[in-house]
């Protein structure tokens, strides 16, 4: 993750320039833990976007910032953080060990957001990092102080407020001043500071305490009132509140400023504001018309509320191309208080599990077609509120049921980001769920799954009682899928001969089920199991019939996993040429999905078929490149058993051919390489003909033609606007005239038109 991962600014920035340099000077000397601490609303994310903007230079743009406000499970921080790097863990070892392995050879700079509600965690996290990743620095944002040793406290302060008596133009220099006239003018209401109101702004600054935030929430408050009469309104408001409450000043401040701002909102947006505090994260408009309707809120009504509130600057919009929300943190509690002061939350947290439940519903049904990359990008961008209905499941026996459904129905994702998640997540809803719950079996065979992929292949008592509950309920779908799990552990093992016949059961079964995406995932295993039992003949048929019909859905995940056993069987038993030939269309089709265990097992086969061939320095070149896949999702090879005798005698080849200090020298090259690199270079094995040039996108301008690419790459406007240095309308702009040229109108076309666009996908 580089600098182009930091968040874009939605508004403009002001002041503190002397504080960012100081940080990162801090940072630069030395000083490997930077905490800014200080109350909600002073300005601490903003300031730390600021410093690892400024500071990425220094390490050369290895910089990634991570939101910690969406996460309410302490449990998933090495998680969060491990997927927000791109990283995987596909083990069993905790997973702290394993983030700090993946991690300890980078320098780089962590930027930890709002930890406050995580501070243990994020105190094990640092000081785990900063003992054994020498080239980390971290820069948190907290209330307090994670109390790790070696830590840097830099309290952030508000902005300094000018003292009456001063003159117009020395009002203005002060940036709580410059802040609230930046604000306001961008609220439709300009702000100037003259004779007749200078003591007015030095009254009202004043009153806000300096807070950025209250700032901003007040600013919006001046295209009806002047700035005398809004220091009025607010210091009655105070005064009422100094005494009934035993608080702190700047507590006060921002307490009657949001009770201000809430008791201005009508009583649909009052309703809104607390409802939309059960969502973590963003959330769209269909969520929150599903989430917040009702009792008082028309579902035709929600749009205008969201208006209100966003017009009231209390919530926020974000997104180009589809529109998303998010409340401030600080915002959102007080919305959550309201909240429970209504009794709501936990209706509001049971609708918002069963609007989920309904998108995983789909998710499930259209994940195996031509939306599938689409549907990556959506389970990518709402995971925190996936996390937060599954949690709901976890808390009630009679949820749980419904709990082991959505993890059934999206069981793919954690697949391709963190086998240690989904184990988990099948192992909280399975101790929750009563023996009779519903989908238990499939939980119990997916929970073993989970395992397999992690290398603990001893699951047989809980696919034996899978079995049984699925033999009871009449469940055949169930069945057959232990089956597929039993022959994936087995295969696992290296003995994939026990497993063909049961395997060619549970398919036969499955077509008559006519389920097809469970029929193309039995095809796969049990074309990899005859392949390795020997039978390769059989094994060809089998997965060339799984390609077939992953190319006839539009499937891109499972035709990746079943092109690699094929290639997999092929360089193990066959035709090295036929392996090269499936594994670079594996390569190919991962430009657009960016699945890095089947990028590593694809890039593992490559090396050896390049070893056999006598292409030794290619051989570990890509080896080396293949390492840093597998350590990215905490994984190795040598988990298949079936195939380390293979790597171990195409290991002694390389090392032969070229000498030990070559072939280390070749390997450490390989690690060198960026993802895209290593692909490209895997790709130029190919033949000429059959090589995979960057789509020819004609009629569309170089930098349409680069933001098309990105958009198939499932990057959001904002991370597009980050990466160019462009503003984000600019993107737009972009975005709606390559829909126009390309005569398509949705981003799912647009990534489908460069994958076509490219031969051999």
């Amino acid at each position: 993750m580089t600098a182009s991962s930091l968040p874009v600014e939605q508004t403009s920035y002001v002041g503190r320039g002397g504080e960012i340099r100081e940080i990162i000077e801090l940072i630069e000397t030395g000083r490997r833990l930077v905490t800014l601490t200080g109350p909600g609303g002073v300005g601490k994310t903003r300031l730390a976007q600021r410093v690892a903007a400024g500071a990425a230079s220094a390490f050369d743009g290895d910089v990634a910032f991570i939101e910690l406000a969406e996460l309410r499970e302490p449990d998933l921080l090495i998680s969060t953080v491990a997927h927000r790097l791109e990283l995987g863990d596909n083990t069993t070892a905790p997973a702290l060990d394993v983030l700090t392995r993946q991690l300890r050879d980078r320098r780089m700079l962590l930027v930890l957001d709002n930890c406050e509600h995580l501070l243990s965690a994020c105190a094990r996290l640092a000081e785990a990092l900063l003992r054994s990743c020498p080239g980390m620095a971290m820069l948190a944002t907290s209330r307090q102080s994670l109390d790790v040793p070696g830590e840097h406290l830099v309290p952030v302060r508000p902005f300094a407020v000018p003292r009456p008596g001063l003159s117009p133009d020395q009002v203005s220099g002060y940036d709580a001043v410059r802040l609230l006239i930046d604000r306001a003018t961008a609220a439709a209401a300009p702000l100037s500071v003259t004779e007749a109101n200078a003591a007015d702004v030095v009254r009202l600054c004043r009153a806000l305490d300096g807070l950025p935030l209250a700032i901003e929430l007040a600013a919006v408050r001046l295209r009806a009132l002047s700035a005398g009469q809004l220091a009025d309104r607010l210091d009655t408001r105070l005064a009422m509140l100094r005494g009934g409450r035993r608080v702190s000043a700047r507590q006060q401040t921002f307490q009657a400023l949001l009770d201000w701002s809430y008791d201005l909102c009508t009583g649909q947006e009052k309703l809104l504001w607390a409802r939309t505090s059960v969502f973590a994260g963003s959330f769209d408009l269909d969520a929150a018309e599903d989430v917040c309707s009702g009792d008082g809120i028309e579902r035709e009504a929600v749009l205008d509320g969201l208006d209100g509130l966003i017009d009231k600057s209390i919530l926020l919009r974000e997104g180009a191309d589809t529109a998303r929300y998010r409340l401030l943190e600080t915002v959102r509690h007080y919305g959550e208080d309201r909240l429970v002061e209504q009794d709501g939350q936990h209706l509001r947290r049971r609708l918002h599990r069963d609007h989920y439940r309904r998108l995983t519903d789909r998710f499930a049904a259209e994940w195996f077609g031509p939306e599938q990359i689409a549907w990556a990008a959506w389970i990518d961008r709402e995971n925190a509120n996936l996390r937060l209905a599954l949690d709901f499941c976890t808390a009630d026996p009679a949820e749980a049921g419904t709990g082991l459904r959505m993890a059934a129905d999206v069981w793919n994702f954690w697949v391709r980001v963190s086998t240690k998640e989904g184990r988990m997540w099948f192992g909280r809803l399975l101790d929750a769920a009563p023996a009779d719950a519903p989908g238990k079996a499939t939980g119990l065979l997916l929970h073993s799954f989970f395992a397999n992929l992690q290398g603990d292949t001893d699951t047989r008592a809980e696919l034996d009682a899978a079995t049984r509950i699925a033999e009871r309920t009449g469940d055949r779908h169930a069945a057959s899928c232990v089956l597929i799990v039993a022959g994936h552990g087995a295969m696992m093992r290296d003995r994939a001969s026990e497993v063909t016949t049961s395997l060619e059961d549970a398919v036969a079964t499955l077509r008559e089920l006519g389920r097809p995406y469970s029929i193309a995932w039995g095809m796969f295993t049990l074309g990899l199991c005859t392949g390795l039992a020997g039978n390769v003949s059989r094994s060809r048929e089998v997965l060339d019939a799984a390609i077939e019909m992953c190319v006839e859905h539009g499937d891109l995940f499972l035709r990746s996993w079943t092109l690699w056993s094929r290639s997999a069987i092929e360089y193990a038993h066959g035709d090295v040429q036929v392996a090269k030939k499936a594994a670079t269309e594996v390569l190919r089709l991962q430009r657009s999905l960016h699945d890095r265990s089947v990028i590593g097992y694809t890039l593992t086969v490559l090396a050896g078929c390049a070893a056999r061939t006598g292409d030794a320095r290619r051989a570990a070149r890509l080896s080396g490149a293949a390492s840093v896949m597998w350590r990215s999702v905490g994984a190795t090879i040598t988990n298949l058993t079936s195939f380390s005798s293979h790597m171990h005698t195409a290991t002694a080849a390389v090392v032969k051919a070229l000498g030990q200090d070559k072939a280390a020298a070749e390997f450490t090259a390989g690690t060198a390489m960026s993802t895209a690199q290593a692909i490209s270079y895997a790709l130029d094995d190919a033949p000429d003909q059959e090589r995979a040039p960057a789509p020819n996108l004609s009629g569309l301008t170089k930098r349409e033609s680069d933001i098309a690419r990105q958009v198939a790459e499932g990057m959001t406007n904002r991370e597009i606007a980050a990466h160019f240095v462009i503003a984000p309308r600019t993107v737009d702009t972009h975005i709606t005239n390559i829909m126009n040229k390309l005569g398509v109108h949705t981003r799912t076309k647009i990534a489908t038109w460069v994958l076509d666009s490219t031969p051999g996908s």
